[in-house]
């Protein structure tokens, strides 16, 4: 276990699975107090009905020698947030870092479809789950991010601001919204955190190893490999860890403002600070996917 965030508040929004679950785990892993919030808890499962909860989320950062909090909150709900900040000031009079995953979204996801074709209510509902309940959890919580300077937020995305620079055959146009709606909600972040000494930024994974991506190729994080023979792109892909070791060391650099308003990537963000994956590569998918070039493991992994 590092020590680089000992004494750091910190609370990862939509922590119960993917990306937002392993960014949970590095930042206890070193040191931070994580709250944990979302939809699935052991109770109660959400609308992506899925196995992951917010306490499994608790019990890996645990594992890994640190100390968290689940909470069941839906952001989409402006009481739950409200009494979620009311909660942490409390307990803790402040917060070091927000990560703002909030998603759950892509069960309502019509590859393909044009947005005529595509069902209406779950477009609207991508938007609610993209950008409304980011705009919620910044109302709420912002104000304990500004009360120390050198606060820390993260947008989470699909994608860096050069891929979502365009709009690409075949993606739903509800989800390139939402996904790239984190561009722009950095960008006015850091704007208004400036003169509180706060930074803002957008991270994105690159192709990521979540729970339900090795389910749908019917391997696990120890055999994804068996997958690679009939996908062969798929070799650049990520363990969820990668993204969690990334966000873990922006939020210990003390000279993070430099970044402020700009959407960083896994990738990117290891050849800033030289960390690797689980495995002891460097994936960096982005160079291929917004390239449109083969996939091409040589000289990472």
């Amino acid at each position: 276990m590092s020590t680089e965030l000992n004494g750091r508040v910190a609370l990862v929004a939509g922590g119960t699975r993917g990306a937002s679950r392993a960014i949970a785990v590095e930042l206890g892993r070193c040191g931070a107090t994580v709250y944990v919030t979302g939809r699935s808890s052991g109770a109660r499962r959400s609308e992506v009905d899925r196995p992951e909860t917010i306490e499994g989320t608790v019990e890996l950062i645990e594992k890994a020698g640190g100390s968290g909090i689940a909470l069941r909150v839906d952001h989409l709900e402006p009481r739950e947030v409200r009494e979620l900040a009311d909660r942490i000031d409390r307990e803790q009079g402040r917060l070091d870092i927000l990560i703002d995953g909030i998603w759950g979204g892509d069960r309502h996801l019509e590859w393909g479809k044009p947005v005529w074709e595509h069902s209406l209510e779950k477009s609207l509902r991508m938007i609610r789950l993209g950008i409304d309940a980011h705009i919620i959890t910044s109302h709420h919580l912002l104000p304990l991010v500004i009360r120390r300077p050198g606060g820390l937020v993260v947008d989470m995305t699909d994608g860096t601001a050069e891929h979502n620079a365009k709009f690409r055959e075949g993606t739903s146009l509800s989800y390139y919204l939402a996904k790239a709606a984190a561009h722009h909600l950095a960008l006015a972040q850091a704007d208004e955190l400036r003169e509180h000494g706060c930074t803002a930024v957008a991270v994105t994974p690159g192709w990521l190893r979540s729970e339900a991506m090795l389910e749908a190729f019917g391997v696990t994080e120890e055999s994804w490999r068996d997958a690679v023979a009939g996908r062969p792109d798929f070799v650049i892909s990520e363990s969820p860890a990668f993204v969690g070791r990334a966000v873990a060391a922006l939020a210990a650099d003390p000279e993070r403002a430099r970044f402020s308003g700009q959407t960083l990537s896994s990738g990117q963000l290891a050849k800033v600070y030289g960390f690797t994956d689980t495995d002891g590569s460097a994936p960096d998918a982005w160079r291929y996917l917004e390239a449109g070039r083969p996939a091409d493991a040589t000289g990472y992994r």
